[in-house]
């Protein structure tokens, strides 16, 4: 049995191109995604037509929330540590992105939910009951095993970190797919997870990254110097302004 968890795309067509390409090599038995679709890329309606249209299960993210539950994103920012500037540019992108996505779309993802759960796995964006705040791929031992393990399965798989890796903790097994797009580990490559008879395996993927640049350039998309500046440096970077 071969599964793959794709999350994190961000409306990022031509890494998610890639990865599909790959997807047709490893050949996968079950596909799904871990959410955050839209946001930050230059394609954001295609990408989700292309999730619909494929039928992958899948889980919400925090930039999927925004849309499906506006006030979610003022909820966390009153309690984030982060410049206002910073939410202010996340506010300009998202309502563009949900513009693009139409209320169809935005509906289509208010069914999307908090977690999915397998016979031996359970995903999540980012915590359970929680796709805004998880822990970092720096995380102690005892932490992951507090977070993950009342969804009560031997493999744990989320995303919205932005950074991949593999940690067994006790019994269970915690593992960050990575991100399509936006990677933050300094690796510009696509990201995602392949279980192969359970055996994890974090696939990379090369794509053109200045091909999304350019597409990000011209798309209308607000800050897109910011999230090129993202691509281009596979790492967190702050909003000019």
């Amino acid at each position: 049995m071969r599964i793959a968890i794709l999350s994190d795309i961000h409306g990022n067509s031509v890494a998610f191109e890639a990865v599909l390409a790959d997807l047709r090599h490893t050949s996968p038995d079950l596909i799904l995604h871990g959410g955050d679709l839209a946001d930050g890329g230059s394609r954001p309606a295609e990408i989700v037509d292309r999730i619909r249209d494929l039928g992958w299960p899948g889980v919400l993210g925090n930039t999927d929330e925004t849309h499906t539950r506006p006030e979610s994103l003022d909820e966390f920012a009153g309690r984030s540590s982060a410049p206002p500037s910073l939410w202010a540019a996340v506010r300009e992108v998202a309502a563009w992105t949900g513009a693009m996505l139409g209320e169809e779309r935005i509906a289509w993802m208010r069914g999307l939910p908090l977690a999915c759960i397998q016979d031996s796995f359970a995903l999540v964006h980012a915590t359970p009951g929680d796709p805004w705040k998880s822990p970092w791929a720096d995380a102690s031992d005892a932490e992951l095993q507090s977070v993950y393990s009342p969804l009560g399965k031997p493999v744990v798989i989320y995303g919205h970190i932005h950074r991949p890796f593999v940690r067994t903790v006790g019994e269970m097994t915690v593992i960050n797919a990575g991100s399509v797009s936006q990677s933050f580990d300094g690796d510009r490559r696509a990201s995602y997870l392949l279980l192969d008879d359970w055996k994890p395996a974090i696939r990379r993927v090369e794509y053109d990254v200045d091909k999304e640049i350019a597409a990000l350039m011209s798309s209308g998309l607000p800050r897109a110097e910011w999230m090129a500046d993202i691509l281009r440096s596979a790492g967190p970077r702050m909003p000019a302004g």
